[in-house]
């Protein structure tokens, strides 16, 4: 009965007010995404490894699902993504969650690019194409595992209440949806579009337009926002910020669900000074996330960081890998480019065995990478390496490293 009351309250398109900050609330916002977004852009000008791009990906799917609950070990996805796939029931789903959310990522990226990708991702049709996305690659199965069968793209069709939120009416979401879109689509300023996508996060987790899914779908909207507004250039993504500071994220969304607190908290039903704090929290964590990676990208370390990579394999793993390998992988690196194998080989100044033998090594290794035996040569980043090349970036995976080999 609570729920039915409640659900006649929030069925207006204008319950979820304000969608964005007065004028007066958004100058202090606006001010600290001027400086996000020029820390963004100077790192996207950065050229970096492609494998290093892949990587991110599985580590995005890592902490986007870490945050459901339902997340794997790193060096579990990096099985999945060479098709190894557990013999664990659930541990396979979960792998497979994983897989479809690297796929869906990408494919997401390329379909929405640049301002009128950005001005398209505030449609009904673009979030109903991200929730199938995710979804639509799992089998029947993952998609039933649950108390309620998970539809790819299919808004929901019941009454849904998530810890004290009420959701509005079923029947009220394309209103609600429609609303949303038309606020968030007609910001188009640089520093206030950054505002608009941390507030839209959140209008959109109130709304919770489905059965299942929503938090990925939050998440992977505004991931694909920034890329499509050219602030990541594949280099970072707030989704590893959010994980790292759950406890704040959840607090934070259930926190700008509250009702206005009188008159001085703007106008509209919802609080604005907790929508405010909520924005704010966003835009910290984006420029926490740009800050990191541009210290970990700074090409004057990177030589020396490679060179302990290859003196730990070479000294203590004994590998056959050897440190003559230092300067055409940092070629490789800091130009984002290919190298035949013969010019590879001539780089590291070794003899024509004795460098066949080192190349083999580093193939093994996966410290090279090439798409066919016989293929062009391209900087190589295996998990193993990541505690070399770039420490704390992922956390998890070293301790995988680390206990692997212990």
């Amino acid at each position: 009965m609570i729920l039915a009351i409640m659900v006649t309250l929030y069925d207006s398109a204008h319950q979820f007010e304000p969608l964005f900050p007065s004028e007066a609330a958004q100058q202090p916002l606006l001010a600290q995404a001027h400086d996000l977004a020029r820390a963004a852009l100077q790192l996207t000008g950065r050229p970096v490894p492609s494998e290093l791009r892949r990587l991110l990906r599985g580590m995005n799917s890592y902490y986007s699902n870490r945050l459901e609950g339902q997340h794997t070990r790193p060096y579990e996805i990096e099985q999945a993504l060479q098709q190894d796939f557990s013999a664990h029931r659930e541990l396979a789903a979960r792998q497979r969650l994983a897989v479809a959310h690297i796929e869906a990522e990408e494919t997401i990226e390329a379909r929405y690019q640049g301002e009128n990708g950005a001005l398209r991702l505030y449609t009904t049709e673009a979030l109903v194409d991200l929730h199938r996305e995710l979804f639509a690659r799992l089998p029947a199965d993952d998609l039933n595992a649950g108390a309620e069968p998970i539809v790819p793209g299919q808004l929901r069709q019941r009454e849904v209440s998530v810890g004290l939120h009420v959701a509005p009416a079923f029947t009220a979401v394309p209103a609600l949806l429609q609303r949303w879109g038309d606020v968030y689509s007609r910001v188009r300023r640089g520093e206030a579009a950054l505002v608009a996508l941390g507030a839209a996060h959140h209008r959109l987790g109130w709304v919770h337009p489905f059965i299942d899914g929503n938090g990925r779908v939050m998440r992977l909207h505004t991931h694909a926002l920034l890329a499509a507004l050219g602030y990541t250039g594949g280099l970072w993504s707030p989704l590893r910020g959010f994980a790292r500071s759950s406890e704040r994220y959840c607090a934070g969304l259930a926190a700008a669900d509250e009702a206005r607190r009188g008159d001085l908290d703007g106008r509209g039903n919802l609080s604005q000074r907790t929508l405010v704090d909520w924005i704010t929290y966003v835009l910290a964590t984006c420029q926490d996330q740009v800050d990191f990676m541009a210290g970990l990208l700074k090409l004057s370390d990177m030589e020396r960081r490679i060179a302990a990579c290859l003196t730990y394999e070479e000294q203590t793993l004994r590998s056959g890998v050897r440190l003559a390998a230092l300067r055409p992988l940092h070629y490789l690196f800091v130009t984002d480019g290919t190298l035949e194998r013969g010019e590879f080989k001539l780089m590291t100044g070794l003899g024509e065995r004795t460098a066949g033998s080192l190349l083999k090594a580093l193939l093994d290794r996966r410290l090279l990478a090439s798409d066919s035996p016989q293929g062009r040569l391209r900087f190589g980043l295996p998990l193993h390496a990541l505690r070399f090349y770039f420490p704390a970036l992922w956390p998890e995976a070293e301790a995988d490293d680390l206990s692997q080999a212990g």
